[in-house]
């Protein structure tokens, strides 16, 4: 991200905590920036665009402090754990933006459909972070799994005002412990002789 869309994107997020998502007009971020309308525009032609691009910076952030290589002692519940806390560090200090843009997504369904995308990547993201495969429908439930975690989880996050978080820590472990048991059922039951439809025996073409 270059020194403009850091400033163009600080200014955007300072607007928002100040006086919510949907008072804050593009021209008034470019003012804040320093840029011209023009300029900022060519790099975000609406908000949520620079939404987007905050989700984005959060991703990075979280995304720079992943280990080159997987703990093989480690299970997809640690794992996870310690990518969705580094995701909560990086989101402390912009706390009151993200309470504006929850509550924007929550009163303007518009919003919260045009967020929706950034979401998605952002969980893609952090399961990828955490070695766990995020692609196709399987993926898509796991993403969307980790979404409900989260949306959970930063309700306790934003009245959290420990200085470790720990709070934050004890619901988002609370979650995935919770999750984790739902999915070994699962495993457990498509795994399970019983779950399956027996087969018919096969037709032989010349009977």
């Amino acid at each position: 991200m270059s020194a403009v869309e850091d400033k163009a994107l600080d200014a955007f997020l300072g607007l928002i905590a100040e006086k919510g998502f949907a008072a804050v007009s593009l021209r008034e971020v470019a003012q804040a920036a320093g840029l011209g309308f023009p300029d900022l525009y060519r790099l975000h032609p609406d908000k949520m665009s620079l939404a987007a691009a905050f989700m984005a910076r959060i991703d990075a952030e979280v995304l720079a402090g992943t280990p080159s290589a997987t703990d093989p002692e480690e299970t997809v519940r640690d794992r996870l754990f310690d990518v969705m806390m580094r995701r909560y560090d990086a989101l402390k200090p912009h706390r009151a933006a993200l309470r504006a843009l929850r509550r924007a997504g929550t009163s303007d369904p518009m919003v919260a459909l045009a967020m929706g995308p950034a979401l998605r990547r952002s969980m893609s993201a952090m399961l990828e972070a955490a070695s766990v495969p995020s692609d196709g429908l399987p993926g898509a439930l796991r993403q969307n799994g980790l979404l409900a975690i989260h949306y959970a989880v930063s309700r306790v996050f934003d009245g959290d005002e420990t200085g470790d978080l720990s709070k934050t820590m004890a619901a988002l472990d609370g979650r995935l412990k919770t999750a984790e048991r739902w999915s070994q059922l699962f495993d457990k039951y498509t795994k399970s002789p019983r779950s399956r439809t027996p087969q018919e025996p096969p037709v032989s073409p010349v009977a």
